[in-house]
């Protein structure tokens, strides 16, 4: 059975989206993703002064090499990590002044290391509450590059808004990481880089980005893969066989490696050059796992987690604390909300087999703990969502089309 609806890539949309403004000349962006986090980060853009045009099927942005057209901008980021955490470099390489804010859920998230790495590049920056979170205002005259050492061990959106606009710097950026998480989501956005015509590299603990500007270009979004988790996740519990097509073994994204650790607990997994194919056993097996470069699927693993036929123990996933909220401690509240025995320390969660009971799933506004829940509900009669409609962060449509998917399963039970 084919999922033909999962979405483009969250985290590849909003970084197209700001290769494309810094680029010189029109880049079009082909299957895009349209949700509540990629609009707010288009719609940032366009409050900096970027021409961006915005269709269901694509988005025709402008590019300014010199940095945001605007003089100075008031830029309200919604719940868009990407957009507090890459846009006030942005900022900074403008001319004027630039305040930068979001929701309630988003100021509680840190921004610290990257406001500490553009002061060490000389730039003004003050936070307007408190210190190392939202609103921030960056005070831009242009950037002129430099040598700086950055602690990524919270989240490698830090050090990919740094790379992101260091060709736009008069003599380049060198950045030396002494911590990184997620390190496939560093590796998606050097190629990208790549792509649109800049030749950083890594070397070690070191990248170095030199200041030679972007180039526009014509790019596909690939489908998101932290989505299709939930697909791939559905068809190992239920037995039944899924494929996401359009993402494969030549995937940008490191989730696509969630296949692999469904693989690792007993379902047969065929990983092509263009497609993906789950199919799940008679009962998945227990594991241990370190999830810290696939971090966001933590949760998607740990909701059919008491499925398995013994203990599963995630470790080194600490980043998925200070996400849209502490998932570790959402994912053991609502685990044993519905009557499973679990534990968690620091960075890790254990979870053992159990037959959840009906219960009502406390989703703490975060997208990824409702998605990745409502895979548990498929064996789970009676569990409902507290906020459902959370999924419009990344997947407005994501009930919709799980269900269709489950639709299409009952009917190959009668045919």
């Amino acid at each position: 059975m084919t999922v033909g609806e999962v979405p483009g890539s969250k985290s590849i949309t909003a970084r197209a989206l700001f290769l494309a403004a810094c680029a010189d000349g029109t880049t079009v962006l082909r299957r895009p993703l349209w949700s509540d986090d990629t609009e707010g980060f288009a719609t940032a853009l366009s409050t900096l002064g970027y021409s961006v045009d915005r269709a269901p099927d694509r988005c025709v942005v402008e590019g300014s090499p010199q940095g945001p057209p605007a003089g100075g901008a008031e830029v309200y980021c919604r719940d868009a990590g990407t957009a507090a955490r890459f846009l006030p470099t942005l900022g900074a390489l403008g001319h004027g002044t630039f305040r930068f804010d979001g929701s309630a859920q988003l100021r509680r998230r840190p921004i610290g290391p990257l406001t500490g790495a553009l002061r060490a590049l000389g730039v003004d920056v003050r936070h307007d509450e408190q210190e190392g979170h939202l609103p921030v205002t960056v005070t831009g005259a242009g950037l002129s590059g430099g040598a700086l050492t950055l602690d990524a061990s919270l989240s490698s959106q830090f050090l990919t808004g740094l790379l992101l606009a260091g060709p736009l710097t008069e003599k380049g950026l060198t950045v030396t990481v002494t911590d990184l998480v997620s390190v496939p989501y560093v590796e998606m956005t050097l190629a990208m880089m790549r792509r649109f015509g800049n030749d950083v590299t890594w070397s070690g603990d070191t990248f170095h980005v030199p200041p030679q500007p972007y180039r526009a270009a014509e790019y596909a979004i690939e489908p998101d893969a932290s989505t299709a988790s939930y697909f791939l996740a559905a068809a190992a519990l239920t037995g039944r066989t899924v494929t996401v097509p359009g993402l494969g073994a030549d995937a940008l994204q490191g989730d696509v490696r969630f296949a692999k650790v469904l693989q690792e607990m007993g379902a047969d997994v065929r990983l092509r050059t263009d497609s993906v194919t789950v199919t799940g056993p008679e009962r998945l097996s227990g594991i241990t796992v370190n999830m810290r470069d696939i971090s966001d699927t933590m949760p998607t693993l740990a909701a059919i987690a008491p499925f398995a036929d013994g203990p599963v123990r995630i470790e080194d996933v600490y980043n998925t604390r200070v996400k849209e909220c502490d998932r570790l401690d959402a994912c053991a509240t609502n685990l044993a909300r519905l009557g499973v025995r679990v534990e968690t320390g620091r960075d890790w969660i254990q979870i053992w087999p159990g037959t959840p009971r009906a219960a009502e799933i406390d989703c703490r506004g975060d997208h990824r703990i409702a998605m990745s829940f409502s895979v548990t509900g498929l064996r789970t009669p009676g569990l409902t969502l507290d906020d459902p409609g959370c999924v419009r962060k990344t997947f407005p449509e994501f009930h919709e089309v799980l269900g269709a998917l489950l639709r299409d399963w009952a009917a190959e039970d009668v045919s």
